[in-house]
């Protein structure tokens, strides 16, 4: 079977895409030059692969088992040519990353000088979106997500972890008071999220002689269906917010931010993975990357002063 990886590269991209137009637009090409690729695929591999009807595309059986194995055979192109390049001038090429947008400005962004300063040959596209992408449609390589990924077509590796506590910004304390205690918070403007009720409730520490601890339920004068929205908030003075320490800490060190009531509040753990398709976790460009993330974020996660 002669097979050719152009070709493959593109039938996996019409695959993935949905249509044969949709991949050439990808490309910018002529849909006829992708039609020629697809029956040059299907001639050499004697089958159809591809269901073509009015309602789209659909992939036969064997066009299913081709995808598979045309995603091996390219991921083990990539892995050969990168680790030859890698072994000349290091680790080289985009990698596209995924991550929501107040992680590529608090975290990101102040990482990718040091990154670049290693790896010189690597460029990195950040697509900055809050929604969960479709890793092999979108053409993500890596995508920065919390919590525990439950898909067994990923590849997941903890590249470190973040906790969330109580902020406010030093002029709203100085017009509203810092309060002592959770019971002063009902006097308090509150800022809650409007999407997810998990973070309107707040873990408080078991107190003395109580063995489980409570939590503080928050409804919130202002709500918010963005957490860099929430983190605008409490920088502008409108209320105290629950804010992930990873990025309220240089805002801490600076005085834009004073922690509150961290004596009272407990901060669970949650981890951050870096997620990769199982095709190209092993490439060194990608392998790159999570390696120096995974040290930046371990290096950058320092205690925070807090006011008990």
């Amino acid at each position: 079977m002669q097979l050719n990886l152009d070709d493959i590269a593109l039938f996996i991209r019409i695959a993935e895409l949905g249509s044969l137009s949709a991949a050439a637009r990808e490309r910018n090409v002529p849909v006829s030059q992708v039609t020629r690729s697809l029956a040059r695929l299907e001639a050499a591999a004697k089958v159809r692969l591809l269901h073509r009807s009015t309602h789209g595309l659909s992939l036969t059986d064997e066009g299913d088992t081709f995808l598979n194995y045309g995603r091996q055979l390219l991921a083990t192109k990539d892995e050969l040519a990168g680790e030859l390049t890698g072994k000349l001038s290091g680790p080289s090429g985009w990698v596209r990353v995924a991550v929501s947008p107040l992680l590529a400005q608090m975290v990101l962004a102040p990482s990718l000088n040091g990154l670049y300063q290693r790896h010189p040959q690597l460029h990195i596209d950040i697509a900055a979106d809050n929604r969960m992408v479709d890793m092999a449609r979108d053409g993500i390589d890596i995508a920065i997500r919390t919590g525990t990924p439950n898909s067994d077509t990923l590849v997941a590796r903890q590249i470190g972890d973040y906790s969330r506590s109580l902020y406010a910004a030093p002029s709203y304390l100085a017009r509203c008071g810092t309060p002592q205690h959770p019971d002063a918070l009902a006097r308090h403007h509150l800022i809650a999220s409007s999407v997810n009720a998990n973070h309107n409730r707040w873990p408080l520490k078991p107190e003395p002689g109580r063995k489980s601890a409570g939590v503080f339920e928050v409804s919130g004068q202002t709500r918010t269906d963005n957490s860099a929205v929430t983190l605008s908030l409490v920088q502008q003075g409108v209320g105290i917010g629950r804010l992930m320490d990873l990025l309220a800490r240089p805002l801490v060190a600076c005085g834009a931010l004073v922690p509150l009531l961290s004596a009272y509040f407990d901060s669970p753990r949650v981890p951050i993975y870096a997620v990769m398709l199982q095709e190209r976790h092993r490439l060194p460009k990608i392998r790159a990357c999570i390696d120096y993330w995974a040290q930046w974020l371990a290096e950058f996660e320092q205690p925070a002063m807090s006011i008990p």
